[in-house]
Parts: C-alpha cells; structure tokens; sequence
C-alpha cells in the first residue's frame, strides 16, 4: 500500500514558478517509478513528466521541456516537480502517482500506475 499527499499548487502569474510536492509513505520512492500528471477539464489526464525508479530514466511532455523539472528526495520520501515559467495553459489539477512493479524506463499510460495523490490546483492567470 502506498499512500501519495501532494501539495504546493495555487495561483501564479505568467512566468511564475511553483513547486509541487508528492509526499510517499508506505514504499520506498527508490522502489518507485513515479509520474506527474495534470488535468484540465475536459481533456484527458495527461503525463506531464515521470522519473523511473533508478532515476536514470526521465521523461517531459514537450509543452513542459525545459520549463518543468522532476527530482527526488530520497530521506524525506518526496517526489518535486519544479514548474518554471508557468503558462496559463499549464492551469490544471496536477496528480502525482506511482508505479509500483516499475521496469527500466518510465511508464506512459494512466492505467500502469496503481497509486495516486489527490491531486492539487495549480492556475496560472495572464
């Protein structure tokens, strides 16, 4: 069992930057290959960026590259996504989730992770 309690999301401007948190209990994150997903009504949830367990894998969607960055903090259990330069169409409920039977790289599909936080506001107003 793993239990996932984001936090950080809330109002920015354009060009501003947020740090979400995922905090991990129950697993080990070094265990873990772990994705950041959003969602903005009515489309679908989308992976945003995901990180493999051994951390040698990593992965952006392309409307994040070189703004959003994901790392890891191994004694306090934490997964970051670090958002910079913040869009308004960056404005979304953002989920982290986890992979518990991780392989080498980093899962792409909703349907592989079997755990996931409750998801946490982040708008982006221009």
């Amino acid at each position: 069992q793993v239990q996932l309690v984001e936090s950080g999301g809330g109002l920015v401007q354009a060009g501003g930057s947020l740090r979400l948190s995922c905090a991990a209990s129950g697993r080990p994150i070094r265990s873990l290959a772990m994705g950041w997903f959003r969602q903005a009504p009515p489309k679908e949830r989308e992976l945003v960026g995901g990180l493999s367990h051994s951390g040698g894998n990593t992965y952006y969607a392309d409307s994040v590259k070189g703004r959003f960055t994901i790392s890891r903090d191994f004694a306090k259990n934490t997964v970051y996504l670090q958002m910079n330069s913040l869009k308004p169409e960056d404005t979304a409920v953002y989920y982290c989730a986890a992979d518990t039977f991780p392989g080498v790289g980093v899962p792409k599909t909703v349907g592989v992770y079997d755990y996931w936080g409750q998801g946490t506001q982040v708008t982006v107003s221009s």
